[in-house]
């Protein structure tokens, strides 16, 4: 059965789903997009998720009005005309058409929500670690998307898809003043002396859902944390490094390229860390 979509306020099939050639996203990739894990017919943290996007879309395309964005009920409804609990949910709002302006003067943007299985990551990745390559490229404090979570993904895509050629789970991103960013795909954590370390959002970085969650639990299982610049040296020196992602939530990692970490063995807060999320998860959402 084709699946639904939530399109500018409508449940549609997606194959009826269309989006304009001259709407911004399609034309320069002017769009933001939200990835969330639903567990038990509930999206994790979604109030925090629609939040980002917002503060996003006032700083890079117009603030978003009330009404726009769909509500709990909306995503509650997907999920059941789809036939899921667990799922990958994502939430992608563009400049809409680049041709004209509604009757109020303002953009109407195009919102496109879809729902599709969620696959986990294999458990193995978890008890093993992996390993991460350092990417060529860098980030500009300057640039003006840095830290937002925007459609423009081609060069992360890039970097991630030459460490997976290298056999390495995900690239590690720096600054143009060589400062730790994140990864590709993820918030980036180190473990030194028994402090959990991470690049502060000024760095710049995203400001991960994943990344604030891990922060929260920290401090709940009384681990000291700091988010302070971190260098190359600062990640090979590390006892540990945890990437995180909404979907992934933490991930430990053993090797930085040929490096090992902790004598490439998964650590023990790597370990408490991904216990207490899922904890989290279990406790706001219900077990999966």
């Amino acid at each position: 059965m084709t699946p639904f979509v939530h399109l500018n306020g409508d449940f549609v099939h997606e194959s009826d789903a269309f989006v304009s050639v001259d709407d911004g996203g399609w034309l320069h990739g002017a769009g933001l997009f939200e990835t969330m894990p639903a567990v038990n017919g509930r999206i994790f943290r979604l109030a925090a998720h629609l939040e980002r996007l917002k503060r996003s879309a006032a700083s890079l395309l117009v603030p978003i009005e009330p009404g726009v964005l769909p509500d709990e009920d909306t995503f509650v409804e997907l999920l059941e005309r789809n036939h899921l609990t667990t799922a990958r949910v994502r939430l992608t709002v563009t400049a809409g058409s680049m041709r004209g302006e509604d009757a109020g003067g303002v953009p109407r943007l195009t919102v496109c929500t879809t729902a599709l299985p969620l696959t986990p990551y294999a458990p193995g990745l978890y008890e093993r670690g992996v390993a991460v390559a350092l990417c060529d490229h860098r980030v500009s404090p300057s640039d003006p998307i840095a830290g937002h979570k925007t459609t423009s993904y081609l060069p992360r895509l890039f970097g991630l898809r030459r460490a997976q050629h290298a056999q390495c789970f995900e690239a590690l991103w720096f600054t143009t003043a060589k400062r730790l960013a994140e990864g590709s795909i993820t918030n980036v954590f180190v473990v030194k002396d028994g402090v959990l370390e991470t690049p502060p959002l000024d760095t710049p970085v995203l400001p991960g859902i994943a990344r604030s969650v891990v922060l929260e639990i920290a401090r709940t299982i009384d681990v000291e944390t700091r988010e302070v610049p971190l260098t190359i040296n600062d990640l090979l020196d590390a006892d540990e490094i945890l990437l995180t992602n909404a979907i992934m939530q933490v991930m430990p990692v053993i090797s930085v390229e040929k490096h090992d970490i902790s004598e490439g063995r998964v650590g023990p807060l790597a370990k408490k860390l991904l216990e207490g999320y899922r904890a989290c998860v279990a406790k706001e959402c219900g077990e999966p």
